[in-house]
């Protein structure tokens, strides 16, 4: 049973690789938004990019910008999942035996696996020049976000403000 519960999980793996003869999956997303909670005042923009994010602002309808004051490109994430061990010959036992005594389906060495994710993760924290306005006028706001790395390759974006969250 367990091992088959790792085959969803070994399937998409597989199906990332160029080997597989499946087109690669679009690893490019970006959004904006404002974090949970209510939080009015700041708006997050998290970005995968094959490029690193190196700017975000927010531009106001009368053209007045406002950069991020904290910006954070990850380059190489990744992810280890390991795969439960039990300790009670009660749980979980799929061989058959209901004795005390019975062999437990998974024992010492556990297997482990991981997978590196070959676009880089950025995160960017706008602040609200003006709450009320922002509040009044969201439909009219922009961001403005640049992609670039050494080599001077440089890619735009622009997206659209996010709603504010209803008061509360």
């Amino acid at each position: 049973m367990r091992i088959a519960a790792c085959f969803p999980v070994l399937a998409l793996l597989a199906g990332c690789g160029a080997e597989s003869g499946l087109p690669p999956l679009a690893t490019d997303q970006i959004r904006a938004r404002f974090p949970p909670g209510g939080v009015v005042n700041t708006i997050e923009v998290d970005a995968v990019n094959r490029l690193p994010l190196r700017t975000a602002e927010l531009v106001a309808p009368d053209g007045e910008t406002t950069p991020a004051s904290y910006l954070h490109v990850d380059p190489s994430p990744s992810v280890t999942f390991y795969q439960r061990r039990i300790d009670s010959p009660y749980e979980g036992n799929t061989s058959g035996f209901n004795s005390v005594g019975a062999v437990p389906d998974i024992v010492a060495g556990a297997p482990q696996g991981g997978a590196q994710f070959q676009a880089m993760v950025s995160t960017a924290s706008i602040p609200l020049p003006d709450e009320i306005e922002y509040r009044r006028d969201w439909r009219s706001y922009r961001i403005f976000v640049s992609f670039g790395d050494v080599s001077g390759e440089v890619e735009r974006q622009v997206l659209p403000a996010p709603e504010p969250p209803p008061k509360g």
